[in-house]
C-alpha cells in the first residue's frame, strides 16, 4: 500500500509537471518559427499570403476546422515545404483576434483523434501588418 502523498510532494510534483510543459511549449514556438522561417526561403511571402487566405476563408465559411482550412490553402497553391508552417499562422491571427477557437473536432489527419480546432472569424475584420 502506497503512503499518501504529502502537500509538499504535490507541490513539488506541480512545479515540475509545469516546468515540462514550458520546457515542450518553448520547443514547439521554436520549431514552428524555425518551419515559417523555412517556408519563406522556400516561398517568399508565404506567412502573409498564408494569413490572408486563412483569415478570408474563414471569413467566408462562418465556422470550420484549422486542418480543412489548412487542406484548402495548400490546394490553392499556398504549400510551405512543410505544413507545420501554418501553426505559427494560426497563432497570429489568434493573437491578432482576426479568427476565433469556438470549438473542437476530431482531427482528419491525427487518425480521428481529439484536439482538431474549429475556427470562427474574429470580431476584428482589419487586416494587420505582416
Amino acid at each position: 500500500m502506497n503512503p499518501a502523498l504529502t502537500d509538499q510532494q504535490v507541490a513539488d510534483m506541480d512545479e515540475v509537471a509545469d516546468s515540462m510543459v514550458a520546457t515542450a511549449r518553448a520547443a514547439g514556438l521554436a520549431a514552428g518559427q524555425r518551419s515559417v522561417e523555412r517556408a519563406e526561403d522556400e516561398c517568399p511571402g508565404f506567412g502573409e499570403q498564408a494569413l490572408t487566405f486563412i483569415v478570408d476563408h474563414i471569413r467566408q465559411k462562418g465556422r470550420v476546422s484549422g486542418e480543412s482550412v489548412t487542406l484548402s490553402a495548400v490546394k490553392a497553391g499556398i504549400r510551405p515545404p512543410d505544413q507545420r508552417a501554418f501553426g505559427p499562422i494560426y497563432a497570429k491571427a489568434l493573437r491578432h483576434g482576426l479568427i476565433h477557437v469556438v470549438g473542437y473536432v476530431p482531427r482528419i489527419r491525427g487518425n480521428g483523434s481529439a484536439g482538431g480546432k474549429l475556427y470562427a472569424p474574429g470580431p476584428d475584420p482589419k487586416a494587420i501588418d505582416a
